[in-house]
């Protein structure tokens, strides 16, 4: 007995107490327990409403040329709780107050082994979790290179999840709605072509992931404040059902290059059982730094039109000639070859775009194609693939300028980096003061392709740093930046609120490319759009593209995406002769707002439909969206949000009950209301399709003659 006393004496001392450490978050409601299991690794867990939404998962790092890892052998040397509670402003977004409230528990720990010190920081909020590693300066931790962060994600069951395939280069795929247990089974389909993707793994998925139990909890796992370090994949162990972190590698398939003091990504659940929760949720951002550009009054939110949707669909092109093979800039002579008539980006074009803007009050113009190299730009492995200062022959950046500044519109510039980012580096200072000497406020940049220099992967640690380079450098020249096929947002806006838009997914494009299923905009809302805003590129009209291919939605559904895909940054994408062919609806573009007091999620769920209400900066007026998956539903929508004993006019614009994203998309009504606090509107959306709403104060004058909605 009194040697079993002694083993137990020692092992406490040598392990620290493996019972949990427990904090709650500030509503009662999240449960996080931390602790050592019996051979010093580090666990948590976590619970909702006593729920279990993270069985006891392993945390840890396994270290290159290093035969003590950070797995096992730990001990807590000290732990630290406090609490937090402010309230910040944005500079831009879905409100205009956002508060920050969670628990903290700082974990110290060491290594016993190499008395390498690691601390472990969890942040529980009432809508979720927020942990990150962290190593401080210490005598035996200097440089150090991961091999693979372990991280585990354990499930309490095998949820359905909507899931894209884990790729180190792309997000562009469909989502995918299975169990989790039919993922691997699911996944050699779910990987449809890209101009540039590396997937990785039968189980491998992408962040945001989003799922739902049996028992009706939704449950979001993705990142925040991704900074100097590799984007996180989640591989599935499917016998388990154990998701483990998976790192994206660098071309020597190393994960990640780190210097003390240094800290990961923060690893976010997000968990409710209410899916609107998940969207109300502002974890990603409050885990971010608050914003580092201290004159924030440059960055303003702006609707544009631009030449983009005639390329994408086949009607002009890129390139200035068809003669050329190769192109060497300060070489080939551009006055001497034979234009090939179907450039989209001439001054002549780019004019008519601006006209446009002008005349129906559009805050900018994006011209792509205008600059020299698009002869050879994709596919060739080239380095010096555009210097993103030369216009081509057929137009004239000055004039533009001065014409588009005459209108009262502002242009924004396209910088197509063929995903050569050194060549873009070495271009970048001289490329935004070109911008600055002609007016030009944000900037549209572009990864296409396999990245330069070869062997990286878009979402590595090295890429993650020029993105995070890019950003930088435009806020010192005060520009904003809209990145295309860059990593997927973690919340960095915050702290850099120039980057006012990212892409990172499957957008409109690919409605141009044979289609994306008619529910995708029901899910990116709680996938994608965790992270931060998407340039969806919004506002088809006609569905039947030049090229073939067929945009499935119908046009409400397009009008409702201007709510309902939130971005300071929106573009009517269609040719401006379709948006004349639909003037009424079109008046719904010209009005929505860009940025909010407000937002409200009336109706969610992942897949199937999403209604969300949102109120205007400066104006008062409110604004509603509905997108609807494939089957046809009438929803439910209360007008208590409005202020107690007003009358607004509502304005709907909606599907027709005939209408239907394959057969009959463009059949849509727009009907006035009168409506107050106590009403209520049941409305049809058709499959692939949805509604959109205007609401706003009137003199009782025009609401003569309108119905009251009851």
């Amino acid at each position: 007995m009194q040697l079993k006393i002694r083993l137990l004496i020692l092992f406490i001392g040598w392990f620290g107490i493996v019972s949990a450490q427990e904090i709650r978050s500030p509503n009662g409601e999240l449960k996080l327990a931390f602790g050592l299991d019996a051979s010093g690794t580090p666990t948590y867990q976590l619970s909702y409403k006593n729920q279990t939404v993270i069985q006891s998962s392993r945390l840890g790092f396994d270290l290159k040329n290093d035969t003590l890892d950070l797995i096992q052998g730990f001990r807590v040397v000290d732990s630290e709780e406090s609490s937090h509670d402010e309230t910040w402003q944005p500079v831009w977004g879905e409100e205009s107050l956002i508060r920050d409230h969670h628990q903290e528990l700082l974990v110290h720990l060491e290594h016993l082994g190499s008395k390498r010190k690691m601390d472990i920081r969890f942040r529980l909020f009432d809508s979720g979790l927020g942990f990150r590693y962290e190593f401080p300066v210490q005598e035996n931790m200097g440089h150090f290179v991961i091999t693979e962060e372990l991280t585990h994600f354990a499930m309490s069951g095998d949820h359905t999840a909507f899931w894209i395939p884990g790729d180190y280069d792309t997000q562009e795929y469909d989502y995918i709605e299975s169990k989790l247990s039919e993922i691997r089974g699911l996944m050699e389909t779910a990987i449809t072509p890209n101009a540039s993707q590396t997937p990785f793994s039968e189980t491998g998925v992408q962040t945001a992931l989003m799922m739902k139990s049996e028992s009706g909890l939704y449950i979001n796992i993705h990142e925040a404040a991704l900074i100097d370090y590799p984007a996180m994949h989640l591989e599935l162990d499917d016998e388990r059902m154990v998701f483990v972190s998976h790192l994206t590698p660098d071309s020597q398939g190393d994960k990640g290059y780190l210097v003390t003091p240094a800290q990961s990504p923060w690893r976010s659940v997000i968990v409710s059982d209410d899916a609107r929760e998940i969207l109300a949720s502002r974890i990603t951002y409050n885990l971010n730094e608050p914003s580092k550009i201290e004159d924030t009054s440059w960055i303003k939110p702006m609707k544009y039109v631009g030449v983009w949707w005639e390329m994408i669909t086949g009607q002009s092109t890129w390139s200035y000639t068809d003669e050329l093979k190769a192109v060497k800039l300060g070489v080939t002579d551009f006055s001497k070859v034979k234009p090939n008539g179907k450039h989209g980006a001439t001054t002549e074009n780019v004019k008519k775009y601006i006209d446009f803007a002008a005349e129906h009050g559009f805050d900018g113009v994006l011209v792509e194609g205008w600059n020299i190299g698009w002869e050879d730009w994709f596919g060739n492995s080239k380095d010096y693939v555009f210097d993103f200062l030369t216009p081509y022959p057929d137009f004239d950046l000055e004039g533009i300028a001065t014409y588009a500044k005459e209108k009262g519109v502002q242009m924004i510039m396209h910088h197509e980096t063929s995903s050569s980012v050194r060549n873009y580096e070495r271009h970048l200072d001289d490329a935004y003061q070109l911008m600055k000497k002609y007016g030009y406020p944000a900037v549209k940049s572009g990864y296409v392709g396999d990245i330069i220099p070869r062997g990286e992967y878009h979402y590595s640690q090295w890429l993650v740093n020029h993105y995070q380079y890019a950003i930088e450098k435009a806020a010192e020249y005060q520009i904003m930046v809209n990145a295309h096929e860059a990593v997927r947002p973690t919340g960095v806006a915050r702290t850099w609120p120039n980057l006012i838009a990212n892409e990172s997914a499957r957008g409109t494009e690919y409605q141009a490319f044979g289609g994306s299923n008619a529910n995708h905009v029901t899910i990116l809302p709680f996938t994608r759009q965790i992270g931060g805003p998407m340039d969806y590129t919004p506002g088809i009209f006609e569905m039947d593209v030049f090229n073939g291919s067929h945009v499935n939605s119908t046009l409400a559904n397009q009008l409702a995406l201007y709510v309902t895909m939130y971005s300071p940054l929106q573009m009517a994408a269609d040719y401006p002769e379709n948006y004349m062919r639909f003037p009424d609806a079109f008046q719904f573009i010209k009005d929505v707002a860009l940025d909010w007091e407000n937002s409200l999620y009336l109706e969610a769920e992942p897949g199937y439909y999403l209604t969300i209400a949102r109120k205007a900066k400066g104006t008062g007026e409110w604004f509603v969206g509905n997108v609807n998956g494939f089957e046809g539903r009438t929803g439910e929508v209360k007008f208590d949000f409005l202020d107690e004993g007003k009358t607004y006019l509502a304005e709907i614009y909606a599907d027709q009950m005939d209408a239907h994203y394959k057969s009959n998309p463009q059949a849509f009504e727009i009907r006035k209301v009168s409506v107050d606090s106590k009403s209520v509107l049941k409305q049809y959306s058709a499959p692939g399709g949805g509604y959109a709403i205007r609401i706003r104060e009137v003199s009782k004058e025009e609401l003569k003659g309108v119905k009251k909605l009851k």
